[in-house]
């Protein structure tokens, strides 16, 4: 039973990739990281190389993996509970971010730590577009919608504690896929939802935003709402997303649409003696 970790995608998805994708729910950051790093490169979410490791159990299989994207915390798909202790023995670990129980786990052997964020992940379920719906309609973001896009996903990142230096790139990756939908209303847009390339069957819905001066109206429900539909329909055979546990608006919209629970994860920040 042992650790290997190298800093080449390929390599690790030849080793990883296939368990990865047999549970696409508690793996989706892994993936959608991961492939993210095979289209972009290496330095993608920073100047260091990415750390990519994999559990083999006690039968030669793998049964676990991680990701670390310096500066960021690595994050820790399904794990198994006995190969924890060796990958804190075997890689220093600043942080983690993993569902809930491996989180406290790891998050146990440091002297001191801090819990920084607490996400829900969903499924959807049964879609249900909200009702009535608000006035306006969807279209799909083009080129001509970039400045704005910027502005929005850094206003987003801004709101909800993520780095705003990535927001060309999220902009210009996601709109060359058709990835960036608007909801329109009163001349121009007023909400935008973003859902990340097909991986495994799964996609993930994110960068949903509304400027504040036009929320409480039900645009980021009806443009969520369009952008599952839209996945459902390109033969995805799970829609997930993430929300923040301190934000009960977004919980509350999301469920009303047909979302359902699946777990929860932390981001937890080791911090010095």
């Amino acid at each position: 039973m042992t650790w290997t970790f190298t800093d080449d995608v390929d390599v690790f998805l030849d080793a990883a990739g296939a368990t990865m994708a047999a549970r696409p729910a508690e793996n989706t950051l892994l993936l959608t990281v991961t492939a993210t790093l095979r289209d972009s490169g290496p330095h993608a979410y920073g100047t260091e190389p990415p750390v990519l490791g994999w559990w083999r159990g006690a039968g030669g299989e793998v049964t676990g993996a991680l990701v670390r994207t310096p500066p960021f915390p690595p994050v820790l798909g399904a794990v198994p509970p006995e190969a924890l202790g060796p990958l804190a023995d075997a890689l220093p670990l600043p942080g983690v971010n993993a569902d809930r129980e491996t989180a406290r786990a790891l998050a146990a052997r440091w002297p001191r730590h801090r819990v920084d964020e607490e996400h829900r992940l969903y499924r959807l379920g049964t879609l249900v577009p909200p009702s009535p719906a608000p006035p306006g309609r969807p279209r799909t973001a083009t080129t001509a919608d970039r400045a704005l896009l910027v502005d929005w996903i850094r206003a987003f990142g801004a709101e909800t504690g993520q780095p705003g230096d990535r927001a060309e790139r999220i902009v210009d990756e996601r709109t060359a896929h058709g990835g960036l939908t608007l909801w329109e209303a009163g001349g121009g847009p007023v909400s935008v939802a973003g859902v990340s390339p097909m991986v495994a069957g799964t996609v993930r819905v994110a960068n949903v935003y509304t400027p504040p001066g036009l929320r409480g109206r039900g645009y980021a429900a009806a443009v969520t709402a369009e952008v599952s539909r839209a996945a459902r329909d390109a033969g995805a055979r799970e829609v997930l997303l993430f929300t923040d546990l301190a934000n009960p608006t977004s919980n509350g919209v999301y469920r009303r649409i047909g979302y359902e629970p699946v777990g929860d994860r932390l981001l937890i920040t080791a911090e010095p003696r």
